[in-house]
């Protein structure tokens, strides 16, 4: 019986050392993934930096984003989420821990395209809503909120209007389903 509580405490330390080196391991790993993460997202800015993509985007396109800055953390958070399955890994937890986050971001991904949609969605109703109704029609002057010119054309997402001033105005089709509008007779 006593070599059976031996064997029994023997098991139970190798199981405690085995989990504490693989905790071990698991932190090891989580530091040295920070110090890459953060070494990447650096070199990653210095280099677009010296291409100047803020600078060329800002020129060439006219967007002011912080594209460089968006890049090297987005680089630096992935290598983090990396590093965090690979400790996670370590110790054992990765299948159920991966599938909690994968579920997560896929809600969330979900709720964004949502949100995004929203107004797209509703200009393509307003648009086939002001399609069929074919109250106003292209070389017609009209005022909606303020602003007053000729209809250019009408399609799904918005109607082009030229004002007095030559101005060319774009106004969302949601906009004009709800608001009023005052057709003008030339």
């Amino acid at each position: 019986m006593a070599n059976g509580l031996e064997g029994l405490a023997e098991g139970s330390t190798f199981i405690q050392n085995t989990l504490t080196l693989n905790l071990v391991a698991a932190i090891v790993i989580l530091i040295i993934g920070l110090i890459i993460g953060r070494f990447l997202s650096n070199l990653t800015r210095k280099i677009l930096n010296e291409l100047e993509l803020d600078v060329i985007l800002k020129e060439k396109a006219r967007i002011k984003l912080p594209i460089t800055e968006f890049i090297s953390s987005l680089v630096k958070y992935v290598i983090y989420i990396i590093i965090i399955l690979f400790a996670l890994n370590q110790l054992g937890l990765e299948n159920f821990i991966l599938n909690i986050i994968l579920s997560i971001l896929i809600i969330i991904l979900i709720i964004f395209i949502l949100f995004s949609l929203k107004d797209f969605i509703q200009n393509i109703f307003s648009g086939l809503f002001l399609h069929q109704k074919r109250n106003i029609t292209p070389g017609e002057i009209i005022r909606v909120n303020n602003i007053e010119g000729e209809i250019l054309s009408i399609n799904l997402f918005e109607i082009k209007l030229r004002t007095k001033e030559n101005e060319i105005v774009y106004i969302p089709n949601s906009v004009l389903t709800k608001s009023i509008v005052i057709k003008k007779r030339r």
